[in-house]
């Protein structure tokens, strides 16, 4: 039995058993998602030999404090940005011993969205130990106004995507 759905699970075995393969460590930088990545990733059995670190980011201050992220990166862009996905990213590669990490910061709602960043606005990010800083794209994507649960769900599933060896940065 698992408290996580099914759809969620399967996918975070993926993510373990290709990652376990390429023999790659993997680190997680959640802000709307709130460790629902991490909670997926871990469990699946034998994920230690994959998973690195969880980093639950969601005020501004933890981003600061425990990704190392600028403050004026947030105050110039907003917490849900390209700029911070990709500094949320860039900071769980140094702060882990992760070969690849991937970032999730949104809006889950029911409140909290605007005009140019309405409910369902999640942008991702993916870093990968070595990589050229030039070279990490974060993604916007809109989900819509799934309801604060589906659009949990949809940007845990796009994360987890990102993670498999060989998928397309955003």
């Amino acid at each position: 039995m698992t408290l996580l759905p099914d759809e969620l699970v399967a996918a975070a075995t993926r993510v373990i058993d290709a990652n376990r393969a390429a023999k790659r460590k993997i680190a997680v930088a959640e802000s709307c998602t709130g460790g629902l990545v991490t909670a997926a990733l871990t469990e699946v059995a034998g994920s230690s030999d994959v998973m690195d670190a969880g980093f639950v980011t969601y005020s501004n201050e933890a981003k600061v404090k425990l990704l190392g992220i600028a403050s004026d990166v947030i105050e110039t862009f907003g917490s849900v940005s390209e700029a911070t996905a990709w500094a949320m990213a860039r900071g769980a590669i140094d702060k882990s011993d992760a070969d690849v990490a991937v970032s999730i910061t949104g809006i889950a709602g029911p409140g909290g969205g605007t005009a140019k960043k309405p409910v369902g606005t999640v942008v991702f990010a993916c870093a990968t130990r070595g990589m050229h800083e030039d070279d990490i794209h974060a993604d916007r994507k809109q989900f819509g106004d799934l309801g604060r649960s589906g659009i949990r769900l949809q940007a845990a599933l796009v994360a987890l995507e990102l993670l498999m060896p060989g998928a397309p940065l955003p």
